[in-house]
């Protein structure tokens, strides 16, 4: 029988089932958006008749907006409501989703992945509002499968890109994500309540502008290093001037009464070393998802196993179900230990699978078992995250929180795009990755995870006793 419970702010009983497999579904929906282009990557400069600089705006311009608008849409949920935010992500995610299934040009492309961008932030809300409409002992296995939504709508999202580009014409995929849109959104509006916990006010302009600049300046220079060069002054200035304006942006938001980002307690212990171990869980997922297609894909006489877009995506499919599968053990282990060793474990599986996989001569069955146990291990430490957050702020700032969280996880996302292409271009043989190239990217990539498992072990254990959910108020803090 379905757990219920009673919501406070729309008196009526909520039915926990269908909330978590709405909001699950959602999120699948809203990450499907990472991978929806892979497919069509080098063809898209022809597709949209531009130039290859101008094209490749189309996949950046996605990833800047939902780094800026995922913090945003958190503190927004938390001061007018996680529901109706959730549904205007969906929206402009429908928006978006149409503009590029009607387009035939760059311009309003990039236009369409801007707004698909900002539809990311349904993930963060969705887990902030689990806590506020399920009862205690559902929300570790709720919020795994939630958060898993990251990984696996990625995952699964790219083979049905591979499949939809070989058989139909290539604006199929945005009339795919519109329908899933829509869906959603229905959903949501359905079956999703609005949580009670509002905080009102105002929304603290100056620091969506100071983040929004600083963030874009380091992710354009992160993005675009492997072509611009690590050392080119374009790549310097930004980086340099990106950490000044969030340098400046920390001691602005100090000040602030309503603040975007509540400096003080993102820097208390439990929060802050989850979102560094966030970031390096983000690297080591990301790191697999750039490895293991090209070495899937490269010509047997390069050493690789010669496989088509489509056959590995299908084989890199599992890690996205192992995702959706570690969710109910992930919940289990967490009310028995608390998230902090589940963290911990998930980032030591994937260290130990990449060793593994650095000292094999990998074989596509390889690949197909190590990032599945990689997809275990990010279920895992994905599951642990927001469990971990919530468990570390104030009620009504949970919103904002994981908001901030899944943006580290973006950052670290990026920062493996960059460094692993970087590696594998420097070692590249005949314009092909080389070996020694794939087996230093999956070194780098154990040293991520085993960054993650210690920044994990710096965590403190919740004051209040295992698996407990309290009530945080700003004064427990």
């Amino acid at each position: 029988m379905l757990d219920e419970r009673m919501d406070s702010g729309t008196s009526r009983t909520v039915r926990g089932g269908p909330v978590i497999a709405v909001l699950a579904f959602a999120g699948m929906s809203a990450s499907f958006m990472q991978t929806i282009l892979i497919p069509l990557q080098s063809d898209l400069a022809g597709l949209l008749n531009t130039d290859r600089g101008l094209a490749s705006w189309v996949i950046t311009v996605t990833l800047l907006v939902s780094a800026i608008c995922t913090p945003v849409a958190g503190k927004l949920g938390d001061m007018y409501g996680k529901r109706r935010v959730a549904l205007t992500l969906l929206a402009l995610l429908l928006a978006g989703s149409l503009i590029c299934a009607l387009s035939f040009h760059v311009a309003p492309m990039i236009l369409g992945r801007a707004l698909q961008g900002a539809g990311m932030g349904v993930i963060p809300l969705g887990i902030s509002l689990l806590r506020d409409v399920l009862p205690p002992h559902r929300l570790g296995s709720a919020i795994a499968l939630v958060s898993a939504t990251l990984g696996v709508g990625g995952a699964i999202g790219l083979p049905v890109s591979a499949i939809i580009v070989e058989t139909l014409d290539w604006h199929a995929l945005f009339w795919t994500a519109s329908a899933l849109s829509v869906v959603a959104a229905l959903l949501v509006a359905r079956f999703v309540p609005e949580s009670a916990s509002r905080t009102g006010g105002r929304i603290d302009t100056v620091g969506v502008v100071g983040l929004g600049i600083g963030l874009v300046a380091v992710l354009m220079a992160v993005s675009n290093a492997n072509n611009w060069g690590w050392a080119s002054p374009a790549t310097v200035t930004l980086l340099i001037g990106g950490a000044v304006v969030l340098g400046v942006w920390v001691l602005v938001e100090l000040r602030v009464r309503n603040p975007l980002v509540d400096v003080r307690v993102s820097v208390r212990p439990a929060v802050l070393f989850t979102n560094l171990s966030s970031i390096a869980m983000g690297f080591a997922l990301f790191a697999s998802s750039v490895v293991f297609p090209q070495l899937l894909q490269l010509p047997v006489a390069a050493g690789g196993t010669g496989l088509s877009l489509l056959d590995s995506s299908l084989l890199l499919m599992p890690a996205g179900l192992a995702m959706l599968a570690m969710s109910p053990v992930a919940g289990l282990i967490e009310r028995k230990t608390g998230p902090k060793p589940l963290l911990i474990g998930g980032a030591v599986v994937i260290a130990v699978t990449y060793l593994v996989a650095a000292l094999l001569e990998l074989q596509a069955w390889h690949v197909l078992v190590v990032n599945t146990v990689i997809g275990i291990g990010i279920g895992l430490g994905y599951a642990a995250m927001p469990a971990l957050i919530m468990k570390a702020v104030p009620v009504h700032e949970t919103g904002a929180a994981n908001g901030l969280n899944t943006l580290m996880r973006s950052l670290g996302t990026s920062l493996a795009s960059a460094v692993i292409a970087t590696v594998l271009a420097s070692t590249a043989i005949g314009g092909a990755a080389s070996p020694e190239g794939f087996r230093s990217a999956l070194l780098i990539s154990l040293g991520a995870a085993v960054v993650s498992a210690g920044a994990a072990l710096l965590i403190p254990r919740a004051p209040r006793g295992v698996g407990a959910w309290p009530a945080l108020v700003d004064g427990d803090l």
